[in-house]
């Protein structure tokens, strides 16, 4: 049996199929889901859901400049804390988590990221795969280059103004 995203899935292909269409929205295939699948709306998330979701959002952009280099770092960090079968996210601000809880979060950093540069390399060997005449899409999953031209153009930037 299908899982709830699974059905979802097939109602966005069923949704281009039917329409023809290779780039939607999500709202109008949501829209057209609600009416032509008989898919149900979701319960509204609660208003203090939603504030705390506000506040996570709030949280992960906060920026504060380090007084030695003047770079720029991000003062909230979470990690995954597990309490009997309860799964939540804890928020620590940098400036005062422990060695343990700060390696933690950035170590769930780095392993979203490099999920993220595995399914990018998928997408670009797919893409190549089923477009053999096109000039192939080479991705460079080594970021050391583009972090530090990132820097240069940060400091730079900061001396100039």
């Amino acid at each position: 049996m299908a899982n709830k995203h699974q059905m979802m899935q097939r109602a966005i292909r069923h949704y281009r199929e039917v329409t023809g269409k290779t780039e939607v929205t999500m709202r109008e295939v949501a829209e057209w889901a609600v009416k032509n699948m008989g898919m149900k709306l979701p319960t509204p998330v609660s208003a203090i859901d939603r504030l705390a979701k506000e506040f996570s959002q709030a949280a992960r952009e906060e920026t504060k400049y380090d007084s030695k280099t003047g770079d720029p770092y991000r003062v909230n960090h979470v990690i995954t804390v597990k309490q009997g079968d309860e799964q939540f996210h804890l928020w620590l601000d940098i400036d005062h988590a422990s060695r343990k809880d700060m390696l933690k979060s950035l170590i769930m950093r780095r392993e979203q990221m490099i999920s993220d540069g595995l399914h990018l390399t998928y997408d670009a060997d797919h893409w190549n795969n089923i477009n053999p005449t096109e000039e192939h899409i080479q991705m460079v999953m080594d970021f050391t280059e583009d972090i530090e031209e990132r820097k240069a153009a940060t400091m730079a930037k900061e001396e100039a103004a």
